[in-house]
């Protein structure tokens, strides 16, 4: 590079920067306290900014305003900086990378997505070498200079993953993620190895950020003995603007009357309803069984293989576009950010 490197460290809160209270349990502390046990940051040649939330909070309390706050803090640095490095709770930070993903229009910067399962101050803990390869990660220059992974991703236990493509598989595990549907993005040993293939490439155009989000959508999970009087409430509600489906394998759900004529109701009024399967791998094809025919008869949106924090965060998207019908249909059934193989 012709100049130092600028890189903007984001402290959100999550166990990569806890400590123990008396009672047992681990709360978020400070991004002093985590920085203090990373000498080895002061050795990369670029010029590392700091900052976090008033109060970092467990990731298990992320909000959509939350993501919000992130990407206007993005939007607002971004030509100040070369880099974003967002140290996050494990739990939800598949959905925080989703999100920001569909968020940040035309980036070609990256935001890397890090944590930890153990807090940074225990000796084995795994933050440091998470957090000092997520910063070697969006320092890398690709042949022509220009940033090497200019998308969001998320790195944790030696492995990149694209944001909108991981899933938490593991909370004792140090491989705490998984992408099942799409190859990692890199994969750190002695060097990194770079699957450039698969790496987005920097989009043309001054960042856009797409702060309007909906959160108003219902999940419903199915399974053996699910009944009307639990699930018929939740999809009837007035105030679900969309319905998620977590089917069976590969889009199959109970063909049960009620459920049926509840559905297609809800699909004729123009309220978007996604069928993702509860199968991390694999991809919705609602037409290979009768199950899921008829699901496809009445109108459901088949994910693909789309995770389900994609999917989610999707929908909030385009929830928040006041899109409904074919509209929002067409628009979930685009790749939008490579969350989707078409």
């Amino acid at each position: 590079m012709s100049r130092e490197a600028k890189v903007l460290m984001l402290y959100t809160g999550g166990t990569i920067g806890m400590i123990l209270q008396e009672n047992g349990s681990y709360h978020p502390f400070s991004l002093e306290n985590l920085l203090a046990q990373i000498p080895e940051i002061s050795q990369f040649d670029c010029s590392i900014d700091t900052d976090s939330f008033d109060e970092p909070i467990d990731s298990s309390n992320m909000l959509p305003e939350h993501w919000q706050r992130i990407a206007l803090r993005i939007k607002e640095d971004y030509g100040k900086y070369d880099a974003f490095l967002i140290l996050h709770g494990s739990d939800t930070m598949a959905y925080t990378s989703s999100a920001l993903s569909f968020m940040l229009n035309n980036l070609g910067k990256p935001v890397i997505l890090t944590g930890s399962q153990l807090p940074i101050g225990i000796p084995r803990s795994d933050a440091r070498e998470n957090i000092l390869s997520s910063l070697e990660i969006a320092l890398a220059r690709n042949d022509e200079g220009g940033p090497l992974v200019p998308e969001v991703a998320v790195y944790f236990e030696f492995d990149l993953y694209r944001g909108n493509r991981v899933q938490k598989v593991s909370a004792q595990d140090f491989e705490a993620f998984q992408s099942p549907n799409y190859p990692k993005l890199a994969e750190a040993g002695v060097s990194i190895k770079y699957n450039r293939n698969y790496i987005a490439r920097a989009t043309a155009g001054a960042l856009q950020v797409n702060l309007d989000l909906d959160p108003r959508v219902g999940v419903i999970h199915c399974f053996p003995g699910m009944t009307a009087e639990l699930v018929l409430p939740q999809i009837l509600n007035p105030q679900v603007q969309a319905l998620i489906i977590r089917s069976f394998g590969a889009g199959n759900a109970p063909n049960q009357t009620w459920l049926l004529d509840a559905l297609s109701q809800v699909c004729s009024s123009g309220m978007p309803v996604i069928n993702v399967s509860q199968c991390s791998a694999g991809t919705v094809e609602m037409t290979k069984y009768e199950a899921g025919r008829k699901y496809h008869e009445i109108g459901l949106i088949g994910a693909g293989d789309m995770t389900f924090e994609a999917a989610l965060c999707k929908t909030m998207l385009l929830l928040g576009k006041n899109l409904k019908g074919e509209e929002f249909k067409l628009a979930f059934c685009e790749n939008l950010k490579g969350e989707v193989s078409i």
